[in-house]
C-alpha cells in the first residue's frame, strides 16, 4: 500500500489541468508538472501519457537505495490503473512547485478517503524533463 500511496504522490505531483493552450507561448516545465497533477485528479490516462516519454522511470529513492517502480509508459499505465482501483477516492495538491531548468521539484500532499476518514500524506519529488517529456521522476519518501 505504501509504494501504490508514493505511486500515488508522484503521479499526482505531475496534474493540475489537462487542457488546450492557447497561448502561443511554449509551456514551462512548472506548468507540465501542474497539468500532469490536473489529469492524474481527472484520471485523464491518456493525457498523463502524452505527457511522458516512452521509458520513463518512477525512482523510489529511499536513504542509499534508489529503486525502479515502474519504466516506461506500458508498465506505468497499468500501475496508475491498478491504483486506482485500489484507492479511487485519490487526489493529489501540489504544497509547493520550484523549477530549475530541465528539473521541476514539488512537494505533493496525497489525499483520499478510508474507512476511517479522509487520509493524507505528503512527499518531495523531483520531475527531470528531456525534449518537453516528463523522461524520469524521484520520489523520497513520505513525510510522517
Amino acid at each position: 500500500m505504501k509504494r501504490l500511496l508514493q505511486l500515488l504522490i508522484i503521479c499526482t505531483s505531475l496534474v493540475v489541468v489537462a487542457g488546450s493552450n492557447t497561448d502561443s507561448q511554449p509551456k514551462s516545465n512548472e506548468q507540465r508538472v501542474r497539468d500532469y497533477v490536473a489529469a492524474y485528479n481527472e484520471r485523464k490516462l491518456d493525457v498523463m501519457m502524452a505527457m511522458v516519454s516512452d521509458d520513463v522511470q518512477w525512482l523510489d529513492i529511499a536513504g542509499d537505495k534508489i529503486t525502479v517502480e515502474t519504466q516506461g509508459k506500458t508498465k506505468l499505465r497499468e500501475s496508475l490503473t491498478s491504483y486506482w482501483k485500489s484507492v479511487p477516492t485519490s487526489k493529489s495538491e501540489l504544497e509547493w512547485i520550484q523549477s530549475t531548468g530541465s528539473r521541476v521539484a514539488a512537494k505533493e500532499k496525497a489525499i483520499w478517503q478510508a474507512k476511517s476518514g479522509e487520509k493524507s500524506q505528503s512527499s518531495l519529488s523531483v520531475y527531470e524533463f528531456q525534449n518537453g517529456l516528463i523522461a524520469r521522476v524521484h520520489y523520497f519518501p513520505v513525510e510522517k
